[in-house]
C-alpha cells in the first residue's frame, strides 16, 4: 500500500442493494401482538448485508425498521463527513418509530450495527425486550487504532474490510476503503460503549465467528466480563468469517434468533 492512501474509486453503489426497509407487524403470526426488531448494518456495510435476516424475521409476521446509516451506501467518502453520534441518532429514530407502533421491540445488529444495539440497550434497556448480536465490535486488539486521531488528518482512508465472509460468491456490497475519520469516531464511540456495557441488562443473544478477520476476541471477552444481563448466551458460529448474516451459518441465525425474540417478548406480558 502506497502513503498516503487516496482510496478507491468512488463508484456509487445500486440504490435497490442499499435500500433500508420497513415493515409493519403481522399480530396474525404473533399470536395476536405487534412485535418489532430493528435491524442494523455494519461499518462500511449497508442494508444488503442484513436484507435476507430482515426478510426472515418479516416472513415470521415482525414489524421490521432496517435503516441505512448516514454515510453508507453511497461513496466512502461520505462516510468521512458523519459521526458515531449520527449512526446512534439513526437507531434511536428507528427504535421510536417501532416502539410507537409495536407492544415489544428487539433490536438486532451485525458488527458495528451490533455495537449500536448495545449502545440502545445501554441507553433505553427498560423499553427493549432485548438484542441480538452477530460478531459485535466494542473492542480491538489493533495497535494501529491509537493512530487513528493522527492519521485521519493526513490519510483519508486505508483498504476496506468487506467481504469478510466463507461462502463462495456471497457479497455484501460494502465499501472498499475504509473511511479514517469515521473509524476514528467509531472507536471513540466504542470506547465510551465498554464503560457503559454494565448498563446493559437485557436479554442478550450473542453471536460470534470461530474464524473472524475483521472483530477479533477482545470484543467476546469485553461483552462477557462486562454486561450486567443475567439473561447472556454466546454461541460459536464454526462456519462463517465475518460477514455471518450472509455465510454457511445463517440459517442458523436466523432460526436460533427468531426463538430468541419469541421468548423475550413473551417474557414481558
Amino acid at each position: 500500500m502506497k502513503i498516503p492512501f487516496l482510496g478507491a474509486p468512488a463508484a456509487p453503489l445500486d440504490p435497490a442493494l442499499v435500500a433500508p426497509m420497513s415493515t409493519a407487524a403481522d399480530p396474525a403470526r404473533t399470536g395476536g401482538r405487534r412485535l418489532g426488531v430493528l435491524v442494523q448494518h455494519g461499518f462500511t456495510g449497508n442494508p444488503a448485508s442484513m436484507r435476507p435476516w430482515a426478510q426472515d424475521l418479516a416472513g415470521r409476521g415482525y414489524a421490521v425498521e432496517m435503516p441505512l446509516l448516514p454515510g453508507h451506501g453511497t461513496r466512502w467518502q461520505d462516510c468521512n463527513q458523519v459521526t458515531w453520534g449520527d449512526w446512534v441518532a439513526t437507531v434511536d429514530g428507528a427504535f421510536d418509530k417501532l416502539a410507537a407502533e409495536n407492544d415489544a421491540v428487539v433490536a438486532v445488529g451485525l458488527s458495528m450495527g451490533g455495537a449500536l444495539c448495545l449502545r440502545l440497550a445501554a441507553d433505553r434497556g427498560d423499553e427493549l425486550a432485548g438484542i441480538v448480536v452477530v460478531n459485535a465490535a466494542v473492542d480491538t486488539l489493533r495497535k494501529d487504532v491509537k493512530l487513528l486521531p493522527a492519521l485521519k488528518r493526513v490519510v483519508p482512508g486505508m483498504p476496506g474490510i468487506a467481504n469478510d465472509i466463507k461462502k463462495p460468491g456471497a457479497d455484501e456490497h460494502g465499501y472498499p476503503t475504509t473511511p479514517l475519520k469515521a473509524a476514528a469516531s467509531m472507536f471513540a464511540g466504542y470506547a465510551e460503549l465498554r464503560r457503559d456495557l454494565p448498563r446493559v441488562t437485557v436479554p442478550v443473544l450473542f453471536f460470534r465467528s470461530a474464524e473472524d478477520h475483521v472483530v477479533d476476541i477482545s470484543s467476546s471477552r469485553a461483552l462477557n466480563a462486562r454486561l450486567s444481563s443475567k439473561d447472556f448466551e454466546e454461541r460459536v458460529l464454526q462456519n462463517s468469517y465475518h460477514v455471518a448474516t450472509l455465510d454457511h451459518d445463517a440459517p442458523r441465525i436466523f432460526a436460533e434468533s427468531a426463538e430468541f425474540i419469541e421468548r423475550v417478548t413473551a417474557a414481558r406480558d
